[in-house]
């Protein structure tokens, strides 16, 4: 459709910059709000993506990313280095906010928005795609323009240096990875220290020789192609959370969030508790120690027996898909929803809409605004009472939300 010239009015869901021209909406990454640019673009209908090409006038809030990656080898890992923090926490909330008004048919204002404690170095999980190249292997990201390729990470500034350093020494032990062409990895610090998941893969021979040249991880895991069960080759640790399990990157925003939540859920005064999609309990846990019975459902039978293991009776664990277990296990007083980013099943809503008047409140904590305004819309006996944002993902176009719901027929 050839080169145009357009100005950014706002950041779209995904981090890229969104301006219009001539009736067409117009998308180009690495841009930012105020900026007039020209891009090659490509599309059909009234919508665009177009390739910035050149920066004709540049916006107040555009700053030099300081990751060499971000420039060089267009790393998709972040999307919004290029400006500055306060306007990345403006974008967040318009994307919330936009979200739930386009998506979700509700009409909220801009949702208040927690700045992350830190704003680089905060990732204490690093997972990186891996390729053989020649007789040695690379680790690293993708462009976000070329999904189909690698470039060798040196350094990601957003990171934790003691999960690069781990790393590198993981790399150094490429002779002894598993047989494969191409794996992901994932490196995470606990308490214990660094740990690994390796994943693909058909057979690992040399895992005993990797495991003795990397003497500072405390922990692997092998998840095998083709959906085999994950094993845990070896837990130096003494405390041995469940590593491979999913948990929040920013653990000081974590603990922000998750006060905020508990703060929340404490409102309703609950006696009884629907933790879904419980993780290793943290939640569940905490809510358990103040009085309540929670039932704390989760996936993932590591993070389920942990959080078994740790919940005092009559609080339980059970292991298992949320749209399977939830019918069977309400009433509930309260109801904390936190899926992955794909949001919850329509099963889930489905039975919450049948059982509005036996929930006094849900607390979903969301990390897509696009998925939570959808299942927004499928909870119409639901009403928003508070929003609010945390942002977990500094320089990303990532954001968490909490949003607390009363059935429509209960009172302010």
């Amino acid at each position: 459709m050839g080169v145009i010239s357009v100005s950014i009015d706002s950041i779209a869901a995904g981090g890229d910059g969104v301006g219009r021209s001539n009736g067409l909406v117009v998308f180009v990454p690495r841009t930012a709000p105020g900026d007039v640019v020209t891009a090659q673009i490509s599309g059909k209908g009234h919508f665009a993506r177009g390739a910035l090409r050149s920066i004709v006038s540049p916006a107040p809030v555009r700053i030099d990313p300081p990751c060499p990656h971000y420039t060089r080898d267009s790393c998709g890992g972040c999307q919004l280095q290029h400006m500055t923090y306060a306007s990345q926490l403006a974008a967040k909330q318009m994307i919330i906010r936009d979200s739930v008004q386009r998506i979700g048919k509700r009409i909220i204002d801009a949702p208040p928005i927690e700045r992350s404690p830190e704003e680089w170095r905060y990732r204490t999980k690093l997972t990186l795609a891996m390729r053989r190249h020649g007789a040695r292997w690379i680790a690293g990201l993708h462009p976000y323009d070329d999904p189909s390729r690698i470039f060798p990470l040196a350094d990601c500034p957003i990171t934790d240096r003691r999960v690069v350093a781990a790393w590198r020494e993981v790399m150094e032990a490429d002779a002894y990875f598993p047989d494969a062409t191409e794996l992901r990895g994932s490196v995470r610090i606990t308490s214990g220290g660094p740990t690994l998941v390796m994943m693909g893969g058909q057979s690992w021979a040399a895992r005993d020789q990797f495991s003795a040249a990397v003497p500072s991880i405390s922990a692997v895991w092998w998840e095998p192609a083709d959906d085999k069960p994950r094993r845990l080759l070896y837990d130096k640790r003494q405390q041995r959370d469940p590593s491979a399990s999913f948990a929040q990157v920013n653990q000081e925003m974590a603990e922000i969030l998750r006060a905020y939540v508990l703060d929340r859920a404490r409102s309703f005064e609950p006696r009884t508790v629907i933790d879904a999609y419980a993780g290793a309990g943290h939640i569940a846990i905490a809510l358990s120690e103040q009085g309540a019975r929670v039932t704390a459902i989760e996936l993932d039978p590591d993070a389920s027996a942990w959080s078994a293991s740790k919940l005092a009776e009559p609080s339980r664990a059970i292991q298992a898909r949320v749209e399977d277990a939830l019918p069977g296990l309400l009433p509930a007083d309260l109801v904390i929803l936190n899926p992955p980013r794909a949001g919850v099943d329509s099963r889930v809503t489905d039975t919450l809409e049948a059982e509005v008047g036996h929930v006094r409140g849900v607390i979903y904590v969301s990390c897509n605004p696009a998925t939570l305004a959808r299942d927004l819309s499928r909870l119409p006996s639901y009403r928003i009472e508070s929003v609010h944002a945390f942002d977990m993902f500094p320089q990303t176009a990532h954001v968490e939300t909490v949003c607390d719901l009363r059935p429509a027929g209960e009172s302010a």
